[in-house]
């Protein structure tokens, strides 16, 4: 890939343009941040470890949103972070205004780009982008699931000893205290998780994944999570970039697929060139159907207050 752009210089931002970088993922990467300078330092920072690190991608900065301009793929971070004791709904009034003049900078210079969303709320905040960019649907996705697929799996891998190499986790839903952890297609190296933990760990495990964000928030006090974000944000942006068609939940925009329109869910995806290259339905029984239902009830509350203070 030519280009990727990155809005927001933020930890989250950075770290993404360390890995994407050092992956090579494309000859030029534009770090982009309203403040001043930031986005210059961050950006020279990192182009100095490509000596040691081995990478040929020209990192560099800006404040000016033109920057993003013929960018084929946009990763946005902005907005404003949750503190300890939010929830990621608690910072929607503030990053969907954010995030819709990220949006219309966008149309106006990289109107052939597909859009990655980071900022929470992801899901609420990927179908205000869907809707304000006027995108076709493959082209606006958001980062949830990797993320939280993850963090399952590290947790099974602690529990069992086991390598975390193995372990194929796949959560569904909303980025949040409603996720879909889907234990049913959780693996290790095929074999369902079943034959490893007992079910009060399993719950164990699937509880502190719904908390994973928060339980690192609180530790740190200062800071939500960076690393883990960023790598999740990458291995996606790997997968487009190569056009790999690989199998990866995100954050989709729905059109009848598990029953639903109208909003941006995650979900199991082919991720390719083109984006969202096909959403893969999966049979949900009667628990899970339920936890689906009550994921994407929370999300509509958040679109619909979204859309009654317009």
């Amino acid at each position: 890939m030519q280009k990727i752009a990155i809005v927001g210089a933020g930890r989250v931002g950075e770290s993404t343009a360390q890995f994407i970088a050092q992956h090579d993922l494309c000859k030029e990467l534009m770090l982009i941040d309203i403040r001043e300078g930031v986005p210059q330092g961050v950006a020279l920072d990192i182009q100095e470890t490509a000596p040691l690190l081995g990478f040929d991608t020209q990192v560099r900065g800006s404040h000016d949103a033109s920057a993003v301009a013929d960018a084929q793929l946009v990763v946005i971070t902005a907005g404003l972070p949750r503190k300890p004791g939010m929830s990621r709904s608690d910072v929607l009034d503030s990053n969907v205004r954010i995030i819709d003049g990220i949006v219309d900078g966008i149309v106006r210079h990289a109107p052939e780009a597909i859009l990655l969303l980071v900022s929470n709320p992801v899901d609420t905040l990927t179908w205000e982008a869907f809707v304000r960019s006027g995108f076709p649907r493959q082209r606006v996705l958001g980062q949830a699931g990797v993320l939280d697929s993850t963090r399952m799996a590290s947790f099974i891998a602690m529990e069992t000893g086991l390598s975390v190499k193995d372990i194929d986790a796949m959560v569904l839903g909303g980025h949040g205290d409603s996720m879909v952890p889907m234990t049913r297609f959780t693996t290790v190296s095929g074999v369902p998780i079943e034959h490893f933990l007992d079910p009060l760990t399993i719950d164990s495990i699937v509880e502190r994944t719904r908390n994973g964000g928060a339980e690192i928030l609180s530790l740190r006090q200062n800071s939500s999570a960076y690393d883990a974000p960023a790598a999740a944000i990458t291995a996606m942006v790997d997968a487009i970039v190569h056009g790999r068609r690989r199998v990866m939940p995100t954050v989709a925009i729905l059109d009848g697929e598990y029953g639903y329109s109208g909003l941006a869910m995650g979900v199991p995806c082919v991720l390719g060139q083109h984006g969202v290259e096909r959403i893969v339905e999966l049979p949900l029984n009667d628990d899970e159907q339920r936890m689906f239902d009550a994921t994407v009830a929370a999300i509509q509350q958040d679109i619909a207050s979204l859309e009654s203070s317009r």
